[in-house]
């Protein structure tokens, strides 16, 4: 595989991601959660998905093989991956010896948990990642969780987690309020287990974040805030929100009723029915929480 190699011109299927694995010397492995794009078509769905320009700087998570990380720098971008894998790593730096020469492709070995994310690539970046199932929460919260955000990310993750992340309200979970207070949220593919080498278990999507400005967030303490309200609703999500908020929230009873009388919220409904706004409305209700640092 050459760098130039990638999307349209990329003769990828499941025979050749095993070639290629064999030809390495590598093997896919379960408990890293390694699942390697076989299907082209859905490589070219993450670069549309991606849009990179010439000179754009990309986070890229997971590189595996190496197929969409040429797909990047064919397109111009200048990439920072970040590979768990030292069998991979190894082979992503003879494939891409000259791109590393060259400054197109920066190469980190190591688990994308213990890096600081959001400082690996000077602003303004995106984000590209095909995160493994098991580790998409912490993630989502490391790359949004604090600045500098990128300006778009595009993620391979679970089918469930995507649906979970872009749910409307009527079907919100913590996580995706957390992911909609920081960014809008799309499934741009949805993507079959076919589609990868060895094929998982369950189907896959392509989820689309783009972080909102940061003039628009709350300020920290008042943020802390909205978490413990948000978390404190979710612990008992099938409830209705003011039995669930007067037992999780350490505060009385009354207070509750009032600060969602405030806000036009029903005591009967469900936390899984509440949008961002109406939870930030309510926090603010609500007002300062025993134990606020």
């Amino acid at each position: 595989m050459s760098r130039e190699t990638s999307g349209a011109d990329l003769r990828l299927d499941p025979r050749y991601v095993r070639r290629t694995l064999r030809e390495a010397g590598l093997h896919a492995r379960h408990s890293m959660g390694q699942n390697f794009l076989s299907d082209v078509d859905v490589l070219e769905g993450i670069l549309e998905a991606a849009d990179p320009k010439p000179g754009s700087a990309v986070l890229e998570i997971g590189p595996g093989l190496g197929f969409l990380t040429g797909g990047l720098i064919a397109r111009g971008s200048m990439v920072t991956a970040v590979e768990l894998d030292r069998g991979l790593a190894a082979f992503l730096a003879d494939v891409y010896g000259a791109d590393i020469e060259q400054g197109r492709l920066r190469l980190i070995e190591g688990d994308a948990l213990d890096q600081d994310l959001p400082n690996l690539v000077p602003p303004p970046y995106n984000v590209v990642a095909n995160i493994p199932y098991q580790i998409t929460s912490p993630i989502l919260h490391r790359l949004l969780g604090k600045a500098p955000r990128a300006e778009r990310l595009v993620l391979m993750v679970q089918r469930e987690v995507a649906e979970r992340v872009a749910a409307p309200p009527g079907e919100m979970s913590y996580l995706s309020v957390f992911v909609q207070y920081h960014a809008r949220a799309r499934i741009a593919l949805l993507v079959k287990p076919e589609s990868f080498e060895p094929a998982p278990k369950v189907s896959s999507a392509v989820l689309v974040l783009e972080p909102y400005d940061t003039d628009d967030r709350l300020d920290p303490a008042a943020e802390d805030a909205l978490w413990r309200v948000v978390q404190a609703g979710f612990r008992e999500r099938r409830k209705m929100l003011h039995n669930v908020l007067r037992r999780q929230l350490p505060i009385e009873a009354g207070r509750v009723d009032a600060a969602l009388d405030a806000v036009g919220i029903s005591p009967d409904r469900r936390p899984q029915t509440l949008a961002v706004g109406e939870w930030i409305a309510l926090m603010e209700a609500l007002g300062p929480l025993p134990g606020a640092s």
